[in-house]
C-alpha cells in the first residue's frame, strides 16, 4: 500500500491492522457475515472479503503483518554518510553555486551509492532524518541597513505620493463634474 504523503504505515498503525484482521479471524471462526463484521470493525467489505479468502486458504497465520513493504533504500549509516557529503557543499560536488536543491541531491545519492530515489522520495528520505526546507534569506554585503531606513522615511514618500486626492472626488470615472 503507497501513500501520497510517501512512508506506508509506521509500526504501530502495522500492528492495529493487524489486530483488526486477527479480530476478523475469530469472528469468521464464529460465522459471522462479511457486512457486520466490516460495520462493527470499521473497515471495508472488500476487505473483510480479501481477509476472510487469505483465513480460508491459510487460517490466522496468513493474516498476519509481514512487515514493512520495503525497507529503506538508503541506511542509517549511509545516511550519515550523506550527511557529511551535503555538509561538504554543492561546490565541492561540481555545482556553480551554494545552493542545494532535491534534484541535486538526488543526483548526490545516485553518483555516490549508485541508489535510485525519486524527488519526492529525497525529501521523505531527508523529513524522515530531521532535515526541513529552508530558504537562505540573502542580503548584499554591503547593505547599509540606516541609509535603507532613511530613504524609505525620506525619499518614498515624496516618490510614491498621496494615496488620495486631498480635493473634492467624483463617483464616476467618466464624468468627473457629475455630482
Amino acid at each position: 500500500m503507497r501513500y501520497a504523503q510517501g512512508g506506508g504505515l509506521t509500526d504501530e498503525r502495522r500492528a492495529f491492522r493487524e489486530r483488526l484482521r486477527l479480530e476478523a479471524a475469530e469472528r469468521f471462526a464464529l460465522g459471522e457475515e462479511n457486512m457486520v463484521i466490516a460495520h462493527e470493525l470499521r473497515v471495508s467489505v472488500r476487505s473483510v472479503q480479501r481477509w476472510r479468502r487469505a483465513w480460508s486458504q491459510g487460517g490466522p497465520r496468513a493474516l498476519a503483518s509481514r512487515g514493512p513493504a520495503s525497507l529503506p533504500v538508503l541506511s542509517d549509516e549511509l545516511f550519515a554518510v550523506l550527511e557529511r557529503e551535503l555538509a561538504r557543499g554543492p561546490v565541492a560536488h561540481g555545482w556553480p553555486d551554494q545552493t542545494w536543491t532535491l534534484s541535486r541531491i538526488r543526483t548526490l545519492i545516485g553518483r555516490r551509492f549508485h541508489k535510485s530515489y525519486t524527488v519526492q522520495g529525497v525529501a521523505v528520505l531527508l523529513k524522515r532524518h530531521g532535515w526541513s526546507c529552508q530558504v537562505p534569506a540573502r542580503r548584499a554585503v554591503e547593505r547599509d541597513e540606516a541609509a535603507v531606513a532613511g530613504w524609505v522615511k525620506e525619499t518614498w514618500p515624496q516618490v510614491e505620493g498621496p494615496w488620495r486626492r486631498s480635493g473634492l472626488g467624483s463617483s464616476s470615472r467618466t464624468r468627473p463634474d457629475s455630482r
